[in-house]
């Protein structure tokens, strides 16, 4: 028979454990007791900074501490992204991710300081928002058929601006050609504004450009819009067809934001925050507010959001390979 001490000394470690536990889950319940640090990889006043000012008030008001916007751009997104990567996983530190710097990057950069898929928590995607297909007056074309006919007929003389080399709206130039079987010419520019400007002007025949800006060149006669490459049309132009309507079955190009966590986040920590996001981007002043700048809401659960952010990499790893595209 076991005296007292022995017991005593066999039960105090599992009585460390667990208090160790407990103390653990009573800290992540109290999630979180200070300030959160949110990362938009993107210089302020861009949309990405403006969707997380926007999301992240809401979020503050919820959980009883401020979300603090720290914008630290560069290098298309890699030095914020990389930061949060390398962060402590406690929940105080946050991405606001974007389809470039989470699903493009992995597929057109050599290399990268940071695993798109190992270094992350997905807590949710927050918004998805397509790109105007939209060509300069002078082309001879008043529909998205007629602009891929041309094409044709024209092969590799059609010019198409784009945000940048391996940016977002280049790679959906890319999958356009492949599936609509086209060879236009992309022309790089630092920037989606440049790149419509140009349009306007007549430099270049056309671009595939953000919604909010496109759509007011449209309605100003500026340019015409032919389509709109997401899932279903926007509602600032609801009479322009999806590209899918306008005969490309099976086409759907459109960027989004998200918040990820560093990967090792504790799951109650995720759960915290996705439950306080998903009440944010619920409400209808919020939603409208983001409309304005064509940009749904989506607020899909974590395990979703993993599932999509694989399907994103896969694809536009799809579309680098065939087009050649890598940068250093």
């Amino acid at each position: 028979m076991l005296d007292f001490n022995e017991t005593a000394r066999r039960l105090f470690p599992r009585l460390l454990a667990c208090a160790a536990l407990l103390g653990a889950a009573s800290a992540q319940a109290a999630y979180p007791e200070r300030p959160v640090r949110v990362i938009v990889p993107f210089a302020a006043g861009g949309g990405a900074d403006i969707v997380a000012r926007l999301v992240f008030k809401g979020v503050g008001e919820q959980l009883g501490q401020p979300f603090i916007i720290e914008n630290r751009g560069g290098a298309g997104g890699i030095i914020g992204t990389d930061a949060v990567a390398k962060a402590a996983p406690d929940g105080y530190t946050l991405l606001l991710g974007q389809s470039g710097p989470n699903a493009i990057n992995p597929a057109v950069y050599s290399k990268l300081p940071y695993d798109a898929r190992k270094d992350f928590a997905p807590i949710t995607q927050l918004t998805s928002y397509p790109y105007v297909v939209a060509v300069k007056n002078q082309l001879p074309v008043g529909s998205l058929r007629e602009l891929i006919d041309l094409a044709k007929r024209q092969p590799g003389t059609l010019t198409l601006s784009t945000a940048g080399q391996g940016s977002s709206s280049h790679l959906a130039v890319e999958l356009f050609m492949r599936q609509a079987g086209i060879s236009v010419i992309p022309v790089p520019y630092k920037g989606a504004g440049p790149a419509l400007m140009d349009v306007v002007g007549g430099v270049v025949d056309m671009t595939f450009g953000d919604a909010a800006s496109a759509s007011k060149q449209a309605e100003a006669g500026s340019v015409k819009a032919l389509a709109v490459t997401g899932a279903r049309r926007s509602p600032l132009l609801p009479e322009v067809p999806t590209v899918q309507q306008a005969g490309l079955p099976g086409f759907e190009a459109s960027a989004w934001h998200a918040v990820l966590a560093p990967a090792g986040t504790p799951e109650p920590v995720i759960q915290t925050l996705h439950a306080a996001i998903a009440k944010v981007l619920s409400d209808p002043a919020l939603q409208a507010r983001l409309a304005q700048d064509g940009i749904d809401t989506v607020g899909s659960r974590p395990a979703d959001f993993q599932r999509a952010l694989e399907a994103e990499i896969g694809k536009w790893q799809k579309v680098v390979d065939e087009a050649g595209i890598k940068l250093e």
